[in-house]
């Protein structure tokens, strides 16, 4: 079965990540050849090609320029003409919008994997719905549930997640207060939070939450995650801010895009993202579970079908005060903490082991290619 993958690639987060996933676990699945489309010739296309993954470039593309839309929908017919895949699938709204109706001209079977919570209010949501695909497939329980009312298939699959992929959430790795590769243990307690620099990731609240245990001795924190937008540059800045206000500055080390995220997961102690919004899935989490970490995160969302008490503590989202008590509980109690992180990996494992999860994904493409969909 040839799959065609089709998505933007000007940015790099958790889309990118399990892309990268995908490529890197693909020969656990023999019957799935693939290929990847991209729009902008970025990270994610660099990383693929790495992984032997062939690689097209359809052109950039502005949605307010209609020349270089028809441009790219030429250049992926052309594509398709000349290749002979079985199945293409369109990663997100914005390539559904852009490419949806050419696949169905095509005559091939469309799958839209939605990657975020689409509730059908936002402008490309409503272009990427003229546009009907075979199948959509859902990365959580929780992003199936607000997908608005259609008349295709709809499936849940977990991502696959390898222990120390590293990279979710766009951060790409970290650094840390004992170093890259450091033994877990040897100073004080280490909170990490890897994920893309925006607002509704909620490292304002983690902020808040520590500057509350700014008389706590014993931690650090380490925000993984670099700006790759000027908006995204802005918030860095107001976090910075931020530290400085709260009198954590000294405490607080922001460390932008790194390679080696399995290395720092590894060195950290807890790892902290207390979303403002709910999270479609959480690749970092499951990373996090893997590396032996207790998670601490926000009740919404994907986060509720990951994290549970055996691994980590759920608190309220937005509540700084509830943040800071479940800290401070786990900053003081090592046997708490290491008694959580322990059950972490049995957890990951049930829901993201690779194999399990590259074996469904599979039959999911397999199923739609041949006409006979089913809904799970």
């Amino acid at each position: 079965m040839r799959v065609l993958h089709v998505h933007s690639g000007n940015l790099y987060g958790g889309v990118e990540t399990f892309l990268r996933t995908l490529a890197r676990c693909r020969h656990m699945t023999a019957s799935m050849d693939m290929t990847v489309a991209l729009c902008f010739d970025g990270r994610i296309a660099d990383e693929l090609r790495a992984e032997g993954v062939p690689t097209r470039t359809l052109g950039h593309v502005r949605l307010r320029r209609p020349d270089l839309v028809w441009r790219a929908r030429q250049t992926l017919s052309s594509l398709l003409r000349a290749e002979n895949y079985d199945v293409v699938v369109c990663h997100q709204a914005w390539p559904l919008a852009v490419f949806g109706s050419t696949v169905k001209a095509a005559g091939l079977p469309l799958v839209s994997w939605v990657h975020m919570a689409h509730t059908g209010r936002h402008w490309l949501e409503r272009l990427a719905g003229l546009t009907e695909p075979d199948l959509f497939i859902c990365n959580s329980r929780f992003t199936a549930s607000v997908l608005p009312k259609t008349n295709a298939k709809v499936e849940v699959v977990y991502y696959p997640v390898n222990s120390g992929a590293g990279g979710a959430g766009g951060a790409g790795g970290a650094g840390g207060a004992r170093g890259a590769g450091g033994a877990r243990g040897a100073g004080g307690v280490v909170i990490i939070q890897v994920s893309r620099m925006e607002p509704w990731k909620g490292q304002r609240v983690t902020l808040e939450a520590l500057g509350r245990l700014r008389d706590l001795p014993g931690w650090t924190c380490l925000q993984v995650g670099g700006a790759q937008r000027p908006i995204e540059q802005r918030y860095l800045d107001s976090l910075r801010e931020i530290c400085t206000r709260l009198g954590i500055a000294d405490r607080v080390q922001f460390l932008g895009h790194r390679t080696d995220v399995g290395e720092l997961l590894a060195s950290a102690d807890i790892f902290c993202q207390p979303n403002l919004e709910p999270e479609p899935f959480g690749i970092s989490f499951v990373e996090a579970l893997l590396a032996g970490l207790p998670v601490v995160s926000s009740a919404v969302g994907g986060a509720l079908e990951i994290v549970d008490a055996t691994c980590g503590v759920l608190v309220p989202a937005g509540d700084s005060s509830g943040l800071a008590a479940a800290l401070s509980r786990l900053v003081a109690d090592e046997r708490e903490r290491e008694g959580l992180g322990r059950k972490g990996p049995e957890r990951a494992r049930a829901l993201c082991d690779p194999q399990t999860q590259m074996t469904r994904i599979a039959a999911v493409l397999e199923r739609v290619s041949s006409g006979r969909a089913v809904v799970h």
